[in-house]
């Protein structure tokens, strides 16, 4: 089957109520194309602390959207045309253009998997669902993560820093909490390491969703892993739902500038002796990691590198 694909041209002002509009005609999967500048609360949300150059917001917006062949598409883009003249009188909408063209049929819910296959981080083996551990990796401490709309598979490089960091640390029994859990495999790996009991936080709904599938292809119960939503940093029902001083080793795998005001407020979370690891933290931003570090009355046990990115381990004294 091929798929109708359709570019339409509008403004940045108008592209939420297009999207909006698209939708209440029964058309789904809008994909948006424009060049607004990124706000704070994005950059926030984002894992690169250095953004690549971008071209300056010209005011034009491209949605793009499909349709199967079975779907009418003459009577859909006329009605389509019709709200978008309807909206001419009061909103800026552009000039409205809708470029057409045809697609093959994709396995549009399965086609990436052909990018992500199992690899190694040291002795760990971290693993699709839809691969099967070889015999040659019995031995393995094995983890399985899926790729979804949550970070962190492994792949990266400031995982990595942080999952050797657990490794060495993470004592049997320990309470280990995950601020910005992503895919869960950083509570998960730890909760193999030996650990008791994982608590992760983040602000994503996807990541809560991507955590609990991952959790239920590894076998760990949500007796041994609670994740939970919320912004620990300045919301004290999350705070106090993740508790005081409860924590033996804290892991901060984001942006060295969510890493500097998180500091001050996990040190709370942590036991006495308590471990801290960040990770996320492009070079350049090293010092001022470190310094939020002991500015916060931790101690710097070690700093380690991996490519551009950097790893601070610290000890709450």
């Amino acid at each position: 089957m091929k798929w109708n694909q359709f570019r339409l041209t509008t403004t940045t002002q108008a592209e939420d109520i297009v999207c909006s509009m698209l939708m209440d005609l029964g058309i789904e999967g809008v994909q948006i194309e424009d060049k607004v500048p990124l706000t704070k609360e994005d950059k926030e949300q984002m894992f690169v602390d250095i953004l690549p150059d971008l071209p300056e917001d010209d005011g034009k917006a491209y949605l793009t959207f499909y349709l199967g062949e079975e779907e009418d598409k003459g009577s859909i883009l006329m009605n389509v045309r019709k709200e978008l003249e309807e909206m001419r009188s009061y909103l800026e909408v552009g000039e409205c253009t809708i470029e057409e063209s045809q697609t093959e049929d994709v396995d549009w819910v399965n086609n990436w998997k052909q990018y992500f296959h199992q690899f190694y981080i040291d002795d760990i083996l971290v693993i699709p669902s839809w691969e099967k551990v070889e015999k040659k990796d019995e031995d393995k401490l094995v983890i399985h993560i899926d790729p979804g709309t949550a970070f962190g598979t492994g792949t990266h490089e400031t995982t990595q820093l942080c999952i050797r960091q657990l490794k060495k640390y993470v004592e049997k029994g320990a309470r280990i909490l995950d601020v910005g859990c992503g895919s869960g495999i950083l509570g998960m790996l730890a909760l193999k390491f030996g650990a008791g009991y994982s608590v992760g936080t983040d602000l994503d709904p996807c990541a809560i969703e991507a955590t609990h599938e991952n959790m239920e292809v590894n076998g760990i119960s949500k007796e041994q892993y609670e994740v939970m939503i919320g912004n620990i940093i300045d919301d004290v029902s999350v705070q106090d739902a993740v508790g005081y001083e409860k924590y033996d080793v804290v892991a901060a795998n984001i942006l060295a500038d969510v890493l500097v005001p998180l500091t001050p407020v996990i040190v709370r979370q942590m036991k006495q002796g308590g471990i801290y690891i960040t990770s996320g933290i492009i070079d350049v931003k090293e010092t001022v990691v470190a310094e939020a570090v002991k500015a916060a009355g931790l101690e710097v046990l070690e700093v380690n590198r991996q490519g551009e990115w950097v790893s601070v381990t610290a000890r709450k004294n």
